[in-house]
């Protein structure tokens, strides 16, 4: 059975551990290969080859490190059906869902290309007699990425691009449950030009995670995943001197009122609650109906679910399976949980029949009415295919219901009433919004991340704030008496 070994210095490296994890098939339950897990000294090896690539690629010109992103974007854009075959098989995702995946990434990609001038530093001239101000923006250093397994290749997407582009060197470790599409994308790097040693993957589990966390070399963290480990990645890194962004979990609400378009909030339910299997960290996983529209909307969701084909990825289906075994038996537990605490299953996913392999990790779309908000199916992250209704009374009692939860990740209204919509902006306390849109992901160019336990650490990810994450500013005072002269050159100026 292969084995899937790390990248480090521009190459395949098996390290000195001998521990290895298997990598699931999900559609057909079966190991279809095993991956290395590293050891300390593994993540050192990787450390200490971006820290000695470093100081050429911080000092490469922006025109040369742009020009290498360039070519890595129209390499994914040419080939991302490679890699979104690499997800379908490890993740489960349904092939439409995986170019989805891959085109949110090139879209950072891209937003990484203009670096020269979102990069740009400051100037002031003459603050005093014969003295100019000015800022300048830095690379960190060698910067940890550790990436959740449900995004495999959009989630270090949001991260490296600007990273590397930047001027930093890389380290990333992707889930050790779908690690293959790392390994893919940094082929694609070595074949875009990028010098040996500025990206590395090291695979593993906690071993590596808290080499990464405490080695000296590493500058700073990036991380997404769930809310407690998120705190404990924060906490950990912080605590070793690391600049942190960890981004967690969450419950995210759609609040819809009863003007709005039934039809249209029924199809963004199924298409946020179900996507992916549930497997977001932006699905919505709560719909709080202000009555009387309850009934008539659990209706039309309940038969645009019976339409569904939950499957293999690579069939056409509308839904994969989850990723493992052990998930799928926890997210069904909820369902008990939903039926003890005395809610109403409207559609149970435990009896599903699947287009594929009976050993796959299956579990349909299950929608559940009058869930209590004291119930766990209500307070935890279930990050399945499991959508709550929650029925209230008025506007008020809905914001009050999503600003009480600990998470503030995402959420959406859904109204035809433009008054509502912009308070709804105004007093939800939740970092992404949507108005009559189910998933707020921000294009590439505004930054992605939650309040309260949905985020820890300063700066959300990619857009403006991966620009100031990633660099670190001088500011330099000057002041020169004499001016120098630098010979005759009549040729046309080059950048190189």
């Amino acid at each position: 059975m292969e084995t899937l070994d790390h990248w480090v210095s521009g190459a395949a490296f098996s390290g000195l551990s001998t521990r290895t994890a298997p990598v699931y098939n999900p559609a057909v339950g079966t190991v279809s290969r095993e991956v290395r897990l590293a050891s300390v000294a593994d993540v050192d090896t990787a450390v200490q080859a971006a820290k000695a690539a470093f100081p050429a690629w911080a000092g490469a010109s922006w025109s040369k490190r742009q020009g290498v992103l360039f070519t890595f974007r129209e390499l994914l854009n040419a080939r991302k059906l490679e890699v979104a075959e690499i997800l379908t098989n490890e993740h489960g995702k349904v092939t439409s869902d995986a170019l989805g995946e891959v085109a949110r990434g090139l879209e950072v990609v891209e937003f990484a290309t203009g670096i020269p001038h979102l990069a740009k530093g400051e100037y002031s001239e003459n603050v005093s007699t014969g003295v100019d101000v000015y800022s300048l923006l830095q690379p960190l250093g060698v910067v940890g990425i550790i990436s959740p397994f449900n995004f495999p290749a959009m989630v270090p997407l949001w991260f490296f691009p600007i990273a590397i582009a930047a001027g930093n060197t890389v380290i990333l470790k992707p889930s050790e449950k779908d690690p293959s599409a790392a390994i893919w994308m940094a082929k694609l790097w070595k074949e875009a030009g990028l010098p040996d040693g500025v990206f590395n993957v090291v695979h593993g589990d906690k071993e590596s995670v808290d080499a990464l966390l405490e080695h000296p070399d590493v500058a700073s963290i990036s991380f997404v995943g769930s809310t407690p480990i998120a705190k404990y990645i924060y906490e950990t890194a912080a605590r070793n001197g690391k600049r942190v962004q960890a981004l967690g979990g969450a419950k995210n609400h759609m609040l819809v009122l009863p003007d709005a378009d039934l039809d249209l909030v029924a199809d963004s339910a199924v298409n946020a609650g179900f996507g992916s299997a549930g497997e977001r960290c932006m699905a919505i996983a709560v719909i709080v109906a202000v009555e009387p529209v309850a009934d008539d909307l659990i209706a039309k969701i309940t038969a645009r679910v019976a339409d569904l084909t939950v499957g293999d990825g690579t069939r056409g289906c509308d839904m994969g399976p989850l990723i493992t075994k052990e998930h799928r038996d926890k997210v069904a537990g909820y369902i008990d949980i939903a039926i003890a605490d005395g809610a109403t299953v409207v559609v149970d996913g435990r009896g599903v029949t699947a287009d594929g392999d009976a050993g796959g990790f299956w579990l349909g779309p299950t929608l559940i009415d009058r869930v209590a908000v004291t119930s766990d199916v209500y307070l935890h992250e279930i990050f399945g295919p499991v959508l709550s209704v929650v029925r209230v009374a008025s506007y008020e009692e809905g914001v009050e219901l999503i600003n009480s939860s600990r998470y503030g990740n995402g959420t959406a209204i859904f109204t035809n009433d433009g008054g509502a919509a912009r308070r709804f902006q105004r007093e939800v306390q939740v970092g992404m919004i949507g108005i009559n849109v189910p998933i707020p992901v921000p294009v590439g160019y505004y930054s992605f991340g939650g309040w309260k336990d949905s985020l820890f650490g300063d700066t959300k990810a990619y857009g403006p704030d991966a620009i100031r994450f990633f660099t670190r500013q001088k500011a330099v005072t000057s002041r020169w008496l004499d001016p120098s002269h630098g010979g005759i050159n009549l040729g046309f100026p080059q950048n190189a």
